[in-house]
């Protein structure tokens, strides 16, 4: 019965049986150009040393380890991160989130203290009107200013009395005068203030013809003020 060589899973030689630790090891090492200290043989998963083979044999290299503390590691950042307390996406024996059930308790707890708040409303209310409408707590006292404040409105009144009572008597001299002025002068009749502005209208060739016009209208004047005064005499 021939024995079987494997190296990473794959048919490396043959040898045939019986053959000792020793010299399989060699024919390994021959063919492979290897050393004892880069492999070991193992048979049926368990680890071949200076046993006779029996069966199919496996040659394992041996592979360089690093420094190690790759454990170490792995403990320290799981410590580092920091374990969830939030359940909320959990759900119950129903099926039901935890999240909807909290969420359930908490409009429960805001609706049953809902009348609280509302009293808690209106009593704040009063108390602001009352502030509004209490009466302040100072006090100012001073008899002269009061004396002047209840005298103040009396003055007023009178002057403004005064005032009107001023204003009627100064329409009535002015009345009188104008009664006066008008009863003392006569009235130009229409027919005279027509023939006036006629002249007037009329344009003057000559200089010395407008000049003669109105020392006319002068002596006119003048005539019918000393007819004025005579009657006034009389």
């Amino acid at each position: 019965m021939d024995i079987n060589i494997f190296i990473n899973n794959q048919p490396f030689i043959s040898c045939a049986s019986p053959v000792n630790y020793d010299e399989l090891c060699n024919q390994i090492e021959k063919k492979a150009n290897l050393q004892h200290e880069d492999y070991y043989l193992v048979e049926n998963g368990k680890r071949l040393s200076g046993e006779l083979p029996h069966g199919d044999v496996h040659c394992i290299l041996r592979q360089l380890g690093g420094k190690g503390g790759f454990g170490s590691m792995l403990r320290a950042i799981g410590a580092q991160i920091e374990k969830t307390t939030n359940r909320e996406a959990c759900r119950d024996l129903s099926g039901r989130r935890l999240r909807d059930i909290n969420e359930e308790k908490r409009v429960r707890a805001w609706l049953d203290k809902q009348g609280e708040r509302e009293r808690e409303a209106e009593e704040r209310k009063k108390r602001k009107i009352e502030k509004l409408l209490a009466v302040p707590k100072h006090d100012f006292k001073d008899d002269k200013y009061e004396e002047a404040r209840a005298n103040l409105t009396e003055k007023v009144n009178d002057a403004f009395e005064e005032g009107l009572k001023q204003a009627e008597e100064t329409k009535e001299k002015e009345a009188l005068a104008q009664e006066a002025s008008t009863s003392g002068t006569k009235r130009k009749s229409p027919a005279e203030d027509k023939t006036k502005a006629k002249k007037k209208k009329k344009g003057t060739l000559w200089i010395g013809d407008d000049i003669s016009g109105s020392d006319s209208d002068s002596e006119t004047s003048e005539e019918e003020l000393e007819v004025k005064k005579k009657a006034i005499q009389n």
